[in-house]
């Protein structure tokens, strides 16, 4: 049995005003600065309208928050999925297995990647290599 989007748009529309009001916007910059009107973020505020991800991204962009945390509270995605505080282990194998990047472009990309997620990939059949320490580079403006 599916989940009911009834169940969750009131969790929606509640937390669309709370992050709302703690932007001290009106519902009418709000609605100006997403791109809708009004009424219709009136009515997804009440938990009248179900809103498509594109309108919660502009939400989410006019707001500064996650697009996510408002795709989970609408339903669209699932919770778990979500989750920030476990890294995707997919990441890595994409990048591994792109057969469009270099072998320096891997290792560049996996750096990034693992400079954002705070945790080294395991050891592979792939050379081993030790991370450079961070240095700051002040600015020479």
């Amino acid at each position: 049995m599916s989940k009911l989007p009834a169940v969750q748009l009131p969790d929606l529309g509640g937390y669309l005003r709370e992050q709302r009001q703690s932007a001290q916007l009106s519902l009418r910059q709000l609605a100006d600065v997403a791109g809708i009107s009004n009424p219709y973020l009136s009515q997804i505020e009440r938990g009248l309208k179900k809103p498509s991800a594109e309108i919660l991204q502009s939400l989410a962009k006019a707001l500064r928050i996650s697009a996510e945390s408002l795709y989970v509270r609408a339903g669209i995605l699932d919770g778990d999925a979500a989750d920030h505080d476990r890294p995707v282990p997919d990441v890595r194998a994409a990048i591994h297995a792109d057969p469009g990047l270099t072998d320096r472009q891997r290792r560049v990309l996996l750096d990034v990647y693992e400079s954002f997620v705070g945790e080294p990939a395991p050891a592979t059949g792939a050379a081993k290599r030790t991370p450079k320490p961070k240095t700051t580079n002040p600015s020479t403006k």
